[in-house]
């Protein structure tokens, strides 16, 4: 393996990492939100508002009843729109955010909607305003349940990163199938895979740890 080649591939690695916790981070400031205001508006939320809870369900259903790919290339106008161009690390992060958004936002309610009810109805008795009851009781009682959610999602954007690829993504998916399938390059696309299971592994063994060490039933 030349010079050029090592080169490539922690490129490939910058970009991969970039577009995997780039998207990420920004899902969250989506998603997060959205997740908790499926669970304020549902049938046993604190706010129940059937309208708003079946409006966002249809659009979080539809958007993630969608094939990622068939979504990458769906939103290449929009991507191009929003970045200037529909290919890149930077591009990919549009449909990888728009991806990732609606399932957090499903994580995020399931998460929520694990917390007992009985600590929820202690703080209502003690005058808690709902958005105490949220910031201060829900969204810390599923702290474990959120992070374990937030360490799956990475995961699934790391691979979606990989398959945008496909497309001109850039990333180790897009070094994989410019020299493995295009090129029969194996050992170059053998390392690339390598390196994404590497990568897979240590974000679910950060994510675990982490998890582990906000439960407070393990303490």
């Amino acid at each position: 393996m030349n010079e050029k080649v090592v080169e490539m591939i922690i490129q490939g690695i910058g970009e991969t990492l970039y577009m995997t916790m780039g998207s990420v981070i920004i899902g969250y400031i989506l998603g997060l939100p959205l997740g908790i205001l499926l669970y304020v508006t549902g049938k046993k939320g604190l706010k129940p508002n059937p309208i708003v809870y079946r409006t966002l369900d249809f659009v979080i259903n539809i958007i993630r009843s969608i094939p990622f790919l068939i979504l990458l290339i769906l939103l290449i106008p929009f991507t191009r729109f929003v970045v200037g161009q529909s290919y890149g690390s930077t591009a990919t992060i549009v449909p990888l955010v728009i991806c990732a958004a609606p399932y957090i936002a499903r994580v995020v309610e399931s998460s929520l909607m694990e917390v007992d009810a009985g600590v929820i109805e202690a703080a209502r008795s003690m005058g808690a305003s709902n958005f105490q009851i949220i910031t201060k009781v829900l969204l810390v009682e599923a702290r474990t349940s959120l992070m374990m959610g937030f360490t799956i999602t990475t995961g699934l954007l790391l691979g979606y990163s990989a398959m945008s690829g496909t497309v001109g993504g850039g990333g180790l998916g897009d070094i994989a199938v410019r020299y493995g399938y295009y090129r029969w390059q194996t050992d170059i696309m053998l390392i690339t895979v390598i390196l994404l299971i590497i990568i897979f592994q240590i974000i679910q063994n950060i994510g675990t740890k982490i998890s582990n060490k906000f439960d407070h039933r393990k303490r």
